[in-house]
């Protein structure tokens, strides 16, 4: 089992679902960055079930640093994030502890561990894990946050309702920071509310497309083929389980309705500045940024768990079995999962800066 990310710092994550605690660690950040408590205390709020479009489990998500951070800075030793798990009710798991919840892991981890896996909660494959990412996430935001950089990510599509695309970038990344749904226009949120939660009351689930935009990144970050901006990115953000499928800038609608001519961004001077007049390639080009915004879509898939009726199998017995799930889920992750894309992208972004500019480069607070 690989749990750990990362070139130049690493992040590796652990624990379960309905375990005592989850957590991370972090080894390879410099020594010197300021903790902002209060900051990761709202990025893990912005993840938390709070609405009634959300799991009804309802946890604490109180963390402890035990290691790494002295005097309310890092000290360049691993930092070690732990969150207790209070709210876990573990008695309806183990009456399908053996059959596959289709869209789950269940099946898939019982082959790969030989039926050793935690399946309480779906284990260390649970969206639960995602608290410990949002936490690392946060102290890496406020890195990025002296080099200038920052991260927003907003529901751009839910159910045929469609938000605005980014317009002023760093003020709209902004905005999406205190957004109690994140969307940037609040009327379109509270159709994609209203879609939801007709989900729920249909037992069903919904899924969407979530955008993110990275601001404020130099050109010249990124590697021309295996770590390609992109392809970091694509690696941290499909170890996300409810997503799907990733595009960059115009994405696939770009290259199915645009030509060559409509579709290359031009450069042109800004002052001292060279930037492009539309960002269609997403910021990056050659897998490298272009000193625009890196934009990215996320597929996010409709929760697996719902009330329905489904048909699947008992891989202990082989024999063919119908299941309804019980326990508390969300209709829909989408808006949890916006500040789980933005720690990612952060994890990512920090990683690539510090393949380029050394470890250092985030206690500097200037990149040359």
């Amino acid at each position: 089992m690989k749990n750990t990310f990362g070139n130049s710092i690493h992040v590796t994550l652990f624990g379960e679902s309905h375990g005592a605690r989850i957590g991370a660690v972090v080894d390879g950040l410099c020594a010197g960055i300021v903790i902002d408590y209060d900051f990761i205390r709202a990025e893990l709020k912005r993840r938390s079930p709070s609405q009634a479009t959300d799991t009804a489990r309802r946890e604490d998500d109180g963390f402890n640093i035990i290691s790494g951070v002295f005097n309310g800075k890092t000290t360049g030793a691993p930092i070690c994030i732990t969150i207790e798990n209070g709210d876990a009710n573990s008695e309806s798991y183990e009456k399908i502890k053996n059959i596959a919840r289709p869209s789950h892991a269940d099946y898939a981890a019982y082959v790969k561990y030989h039926g050793y896996e935690d399946y309480r909660g779906g284990g260390h494959f649970s969206g639960r894990i995602t608290a410990a990412l949002v936490a690392v996430g946060a102290i890496l935001q406020t890195a990025l946050k002296s080099l200038g950089v920052s991260i927003g990510t907003h529901v751009l599509y839910l159910d045929n309702v469609k938000d605005r695309e980014f317009i002023d970038f760093k003020s709209d990344v902004e905005l999406l920071k205190n957004a109690v749904f994140p969307v940037l226009e609040d009327s379109v949120g509270k159709s994609m509310i209203d879609r939801i939660l007709c989900a729920k009351a249909d037992g069903d689930s919904i899924g969407g497309i979530a955008q993110t935009a990275i601001c404020g990144l130099p050109a010249g970050v990124g590697e021309p083929w295996f770590d390609t901006f992109e392809s970091v990115l694509a690696h941290g953000l499909f170890s996300i389980g409810g997503i799907k499928g990733v595009e960059f800038g115009s994405g696939f609608e770009g290259v199915k309705n645009l030509r060559g001519s409509q579709f290359n961004d031009e450069f042109f001077c800004d002052g001292q500045n060279i930037i492009t007049r539309t960002n269609n390639n997403g910021g990056i080009n050659g897998g490298i940024s272009n000193g625009m915004p890196v934009v990215f879509n996320c597929a996010v898939k409709p929760t697996p768990s719902i009330s329905k009726k489904q048909n699947t199998v008992d891989f202990v017995s082989g024999k063919n079995v119908e299941l309804c799930v019980e326990g508390r889920h969300d209709p829909s992750i989408i808006r949890r999962i916006c500040p789980v894309i933005d720690a990612v992208a952060a994890i990512c972004a920090c990683d690539l800066l510090a393949v380029k500019y050394g470890t250092d480069v985030f206690l500097k607070g200037e990149l040359k």
